[in-house]
C-alpha cells in the first residue's frame, strides 16, 4: 500500500503498478485483471437481483388475492430492493479499489451499515433471540457511530504565514 500527500491531499495506491521487484510488479496487474473481473460479476449479480425484484413482485401481486401484498411479501420485497442496493455498493467498492486517489473507508463502512441495516429490516422478531437481536443493533449502533465519525472528521486546517 502507497500513500502519497501532494498539495494537502492523499493519494493511496493499494497495488501500486511501479515496483522495483519485477515479481510483484507482475502480480499487481494480475490482482488488479482479477479486480475487474470481479467488477463485470459483480454488474451481472446486479442485473440478475433486479430481474429477482421483478419476478418476486410480478409473482405476489398476481397471487390470489390479486394485486394485494401482505407485510410479508412487502417485507420480502424490501429484502430484494436493499439485496440489490448492496451489490451496487459492492460494485462501487471494487472499482474504488483500482482507483489510485481514494481511500474508500467512509463506503465500506457505509455498505457494512446497509448490510446490517437491512438484515434488521426484514428481521422476523419472533424466530431470534434477544441476544442476537441487541448483538445486531450494537453492530448497527457502532457503525453507525463510526460512518458518523468518518463524516464529520475535520478537514485539515491551512496556515497561511504571510510576509509582510
Amino acid at each position: 500500500m502507497e500513500v502519497k500527500e501532494i498539495n494537502d491531499e492523499v493519494f493511496h495506491e493499494e497495488l501500486p503498478s511501479e515496483h522495483e521487484d519485477r515479481l510483484i510488479r507482475f502480480l499487481h496487474r494480475i490482482i488488479h485483471v482479477a479486480v475487474k473481473v470481479l467488477a463485470v460479476l459483480m454488474v451481472f449479480v446486479i442485473i440478475w437481483g433486479i430481474g429477482d425484484v421483478v419476478m418476486v413482485l410480478y409473482k405476489r401481486l398476481m397471487a390470489p388475492p390479486f394485486m394485494f401484498l401482505s407485510i410479508s411479501d412487502i417485507l420480502e420485497t424490501f429484502g430484494a430492493f436493499l439485496a440489490v442496493l448492496i451489490a451496487i455498493e459492492i460494485f462501487l467498492n471494487i472499482t474504488l479499489y483500482v482507483r489510485k486517489d481514494v481511500i474508500a473507508i467512509k463506503l465500506v463502512i457505509a455498505t457494512g451499515l446497509m448490510a446490517v441495516a437491512r438484515k434488521a429490516i426484514v428481521f422476523d422478531f419472533s424466530k431470534h433471540a434477544p441476544e442476537h437481536i441487541f448483538a445486531t443493533a450494537a453492530v448497527i449502533l457502532a457503525l453507525g457511530i463510526t460512518y458518523w465519525l468518518i463524516s464529520n472528521k475535520p478537514k485539515k486546517e491551512r496556515v497561511l504565514s504571510s510576509t509582510m
